[in-house]
């Protein structure tokens, strides 16, 4: 573990697509903050991940990234293409979640926010979605060999769900947590109606958790019903924690409230490990041509930075991600944005507009 004096090594994962670019975005303003927050600059450590990797080793996540990661603090992970992959590599587990999987990043934390300046469906909106990463439905990460869905004839196919105490254990103590640095609420989304016995378990422990935090208003709604809630009233929402596929849906509704779903921050962790990690995909169309949004992935940053300065008790780190997340906010108000949310700035100008007012508080 690190301490304030030591030097953070992060990896820097390019990806496909955008990837580079919105990489390299959030690399600058990372530095910037560092700098004006007094904290250690950090060591930067490229690696490769994608098409490129699977040019030069002939697979999507080679061997020596994996075990390069073995030895960081954390890393800023490129948003990767495997739709686009020759045929052979798209038949497996995509690149990120065989990272997640690899590194136990159970907890997959998805803030949305509405934005002065940015035209939202939903301009209260403030919530954080705290998402189950590691079983559920998902057929590449509940099994430890093999996958969750199968076909016992060509016309019947079958998926396993997987839900665990422990791992409905470590979700909601990470909700909790969360829940008491924010509006100390937490909303318990499932399915227990007509799945008791894997969404009742994992409602049943949430509840159970919570009464090691008795500050916290703890409430449950079907799954169904949240995502209506969501339209009609998301300010009356502050943490909502779920399962995973539950989770991935309703976080996706969720950025799109708050203006769009490609400037929505995540970011994977354990008790240990932490990947910033934007939710949109690598839009290849965009890619090289200075107009991408990398605000999902500058903000994925600095969730990066406050977890690694809670994690080693240093306030430096934690005021540089907040002093990104103000720049974000204060850009935003002064009318600058990207094409994607009606603006003119490209990718690099956006990125200096953020940097310069990282300056300022």
């Amino acid at each position: 573990m690190s301490t304030a004096k030591q030097r953070l090594r992060l990896g820097l994962i390019d990806g496909d697509g955008i990837g580079p670019e919105v990489v390299r975005a959030a690399r600058s303003v990372v530095d910037e903050a560092l700098s004006v927050a007094g904290a250690t600059p950090v060591e930067w450590v490229p690696l490769l991940m994608g098409r490129r990797a699977i040019e030069e080793f002939g697979t999507p996540l080679p061997e020596p990234t994996l075990q390069t990661l073995e030895g960081l603090d954390a890393w800023v992970l490129g948003p990767h293409d495997n739709a686009s992959y020759p045929a052979e590599h798209r038949r497996g587990v995509a690149p990120g979640g065989a990272i997640r999987k690899h590194f136990g990043l159970y907890a997959n934390i998805r803030p949305a926010r509405a934005f002065t300046g940015v035209r939202a469906s939903a301009p209260d909106i403030d919530l954080v979605i705290v998402r189950e990463n590691s079983e559920g439905f998902y057929a590449d990460r509940n099994m430890f060999a093999g996958s969750g869905e199968f076909r016992p004839t060509p016309d019947v196919a079958m998926a396993v769900g997987v839900v665990t105490r422990r791992a409905c254990e470590l979700i909601a103590h990470e909700a909790f947590r969360l829940a008491s640095a924010r509006r100390k609420k937490v909303t318990i989304v499932h399915k227990a109606n007509v799945l008791p016995m894997t969404m009742g378990l994992f409602r049943d422990v949430c509840y159970e958790i919570a009464h090691a935090y008795p500050g916290i208003r703890v409430e449950d709604a079907h799954v169904d019903a949240m995502a209506a809630h969501l339209v009609r009233a998301p300010g009356e929402f502050d943490v909502v924690v779920t399962e995973n596929l539950f989770g991935d849906i309703l976080s996706d509704l969720a950025g799109e409230l708050s203006g769009s779903l490609g400037m929505a921050p995540s970011l994977n962790c354990s008790a240990t490990r932490a990947m910033a990690q934007a939710v949109h995909g690598a839009a290849p169309t965009l890619a090289g041509h200075n107009r991408a949004n990398p605000v999902a992935l500058q903000l994925s940053a600095a969730m990066l930075l406050n977890w690694l300065g809670t994690r080693d008790s240093d306030p430096a780190l934690v005021h540089a991600g907040e002093r990104i997340e103000h720049a974000v906010a204060a850009t935003f108000e002064a009318g600058i944005a990207t094409a994607d949310l009606g603006g003119m700035a490209s990718t690099s100008e956006f990125t200096e507009q953020i940097c310069a007012r990282v300056h300022r508080r």
